[in-house]
């Protein structure tokens, strides 16, 4: 690091755990750009002073993880039309006139659907469990995708109220329903967008069938309940590591105008992810 080093980082509480370092120094390693990725510990308290402080210690970008990215949203007045949209704030550019607030969650999924899934959501079903900014922003992916319905699993439907703002002008239709009803739905795409599933919980499931896909936002554990569900019943399933590469490949072109190294970035990935699964 030298003092033309451009510097960008990631504003969470915690951020211990975040991979988001390995991912963007791998990348920016694998361009050969004289950048460096940094996590900054911010407390809800500080955030309005740490947003401020990124322009004047010089950062070229950053990235916002929870719990922030709502009230980012709130503090930035230059939003692109994803954070508009979601109300929440992933990805900062930093610039002569200021800081302007993007959201690459929603585009990375469509991303993650095509690339990796090679799904087309045009004309199907899905259900998605939650109605948080993960869950939105999937909605507002395959709503632009041209989906014909999703159904909104969570425990309180008032919660899907912001939902219906992120979807607004699309001809998706949107339905939200209680948790334990998505048993009975019969849908071609089901999302987790949920913490269940991190200590081991079971979501209450529909009938997956062999041509269902299945996805679920949790990369850790590497195999949730869902996925060994999914994959009992010959579906295709895919954990959270796909979204978050390529949302992360997202704010890596918005920040240096250049293709993202993807496999460099899956790699760092790997290496990072593998002393937690005692590899």
């Amino acid at each position: 690091m030298s003092g033309t080093t451009s510097i960008a980082g990631v504003i969470g509480w915690p951020v211990a755990g975040s991979l988001s370092p390995a991912i963007h120094n791998a990348a920016f390693a694998a361009v050969g750009l004289d950048w460096i990725y940094v996590p900054l510990r911010v407390s809800p308290a500080g955030l309005r002073d740490a947003l401020a402080g990124l322009e004047a210690l010089g950062f070229s970008g950053a990235n916002v993880t929870m719990p922030h990215k709502t009230e980012t949203a709130g503090l930035i007045g230059d939003l692109s039309e994803d954070a508009e949209r979601l109300r929440a704030v992933n990805t900062i550019l930093i610039g002569s006139d200021g800081l302007k607030g993007d959201n690459t969650d929603a585009a990375g999924f469509d991303r993650f659907l095509r690339q990796d899934a090679v799904y087309d959501p045009a004309g199907k079903t899905a259900l998605v469990y939650g109605a948080g900014g993960a869950a939105r922003a999937c909605a507002l992916a395959l709503a632009r995708a041209g989906i014909g319905e999703v159904a909104v699993a969570v425990r309180e439907p008032a919660r899907a109220d912001r939902m219906r703002g992120a979807l607004e002008g699309f001809s998706a239709s949107l339905r939200v329903l209680r948790l334990e009803d998505a048993v009975e739905e019969r849908p071609s795409l089901v999302v987790n967008a949920t913490p269940l599933g991190e200590g081991g919980q079971s979501l209450p499931l529909p009938r997956i069938s062999s041509d269902v896909l299945v996805v679920d936002l949790l990369y850790r554990p590497a195999v949730t309940p869902l996925l060994s569900a999914a994959s009992a019943a010959g579906a295709r399933a895919f954990g959270g590591l796909g979204l978050l590469l390529h949302q992360a490949a997202l704010s890596f072109e918005l920040w240096t105008g250049q293709e993202a190294p993807l496999e460099a970035m899956a790699a760092a990935v790997g290496a990072a992810e593998r002393p937690l699964l005692g590899g």
